[in-house]
């Protein structure tokens, strides 16, 4: 009987905790949007947008790596393009300041001493490829092939002996910006241009 007494104590314990459990007060409510549709009320919710991305095809994965190797390659040589663009036009005015060869030759060579000491390590450090994105950009920059500059600068002798070497590595250094094939290398520039008008 004493046991009949506390399981029916438990009991009503537990009916008075689910009784106060029901009773509802201002802070338990949600207020929620909802649309009503006949005699029902229906909760409306707006969830954010989520993207559902599923693994590329192997073809636009192959796509995406060479779009993103291209591109950093231009951010990083685009610079470069650019400070050799206005060097070649400083070194063609000065140029036409001296009579002599001699004069001629030994401005190059200062020239060339300050370009080494402030690009050399920098030059040195690109890859292959970067430096073929950077020979393309030296064109679109000059209207010259860097064997043409080369030639102009240093005599055909070492264009012959900078081509060949070139050569070895994979390089040329009579490629050329061709805005039809290089459209890739054109779109990225404008992107830099615009980002560093806006910067």
């Amino acid at each position: 009987m004493h046991r009949i007494l506390i399981i029916a104590g438990m009991c009503l314990l537990c009916l008075a905790g689910t009784a106060s459990a029901q009773q509802r007060t201002a802070t338990d409510t949600v207020a929620v949007r909802a649309i009503v549709v006949g005699n029902d009320t229906i909760p409306s919710i707006t969830l954010q947008i989520v993207e559902v991305v599923d693994r590329l095809p192997r073809r636009l994965r192959r796509e995406r790596e060479r779009w993103t190797r291209l591109r950093n390659a231009v951010y990083v040589t685009y610079p470069y393009a650019i400070t050799a663009g206005r060097v070649l036009k400083d070194v063609n005015q000065e140029l036409n300041k001296f009579t002599s060869k001699k004069q001629r030759k030994a401005f190059l060579a200062s020239k060339e001493q300050l370009l080494k000491k402030e690009f050399g390590d920098k030059l040195e450090n690109l890859s292959v490829y970067q430096g073929k994105v950077l020979m393309k950009l030296i064109h679109r920059e000059t209207g010259e092939n860097c064997y043409e500059i080369v030639k102009e600068l240093k005599g055909g002798f070492n264009a012959r002996m900078y081509q060949t070497v070139a050569f070895f590595f994979g390089g040329n250094l009579k490629s050329e910006f061709n805005a039809q094939d290089d459209k890739d290398i054109e779109m990225i520039v404008q992107e830099i241009q615009l980002y560093n008008r806006f910067n």
